[in-house]
């Protein structure tokens, strides 16, 4: 089985529900073919670089995926004709990195911090 780390970019007028469903949804597709979701990480509402299809914002959802390259091209496949995404990107890496959050909340990293 590979690894993968695979981002997706929401618009940023998609409500809380919705962005659970599509959450879901892709999750059900990469266990459906097989895979499994090692961890997903809502990164939350971020400014984008630069406009894409008229929006300023994005909500991100990462998946840390084990599947192989069948499942992947279905994911995409299933991505490319869903309205509510901007964009999304599956990178091959080589092995996970779970302990690391690079966007937690800076206060939730001071508590952390406090109790260790």
């Amino acid at each position: 089985m590979n690894l993968y780390e695979h981002t997706i970019i929401a618009r940023q007028d998609v409500s809380p529900t919705q962005l659970k469903q599509i959450q879901e949804k892709y999750s059900k597709i990469v266990e459906k073919l097989e895979g499994d979701v090692v961890k997903l990480e809502n990164w939350g509402l971020m400014n984008l670089s630069y406009l894409i299809k008229k929006n300023k914002k994005g909500n991100f959802i990462h998946y840390k995926i084990k599947g192989n390259g069948k499942m992947i091209a279905e994911l995409e496949k299933n991505e490319k004709i869903d309205k509510n995404l901007l964009r999304y990107l599956t990178v091959k890496v080589s092995k996970f990195d779970l302990e690391t959050d690079y966007f937690k909340k800076n206060e939730e990293k001071d508590k952390e911090n406090l109790i260790k």
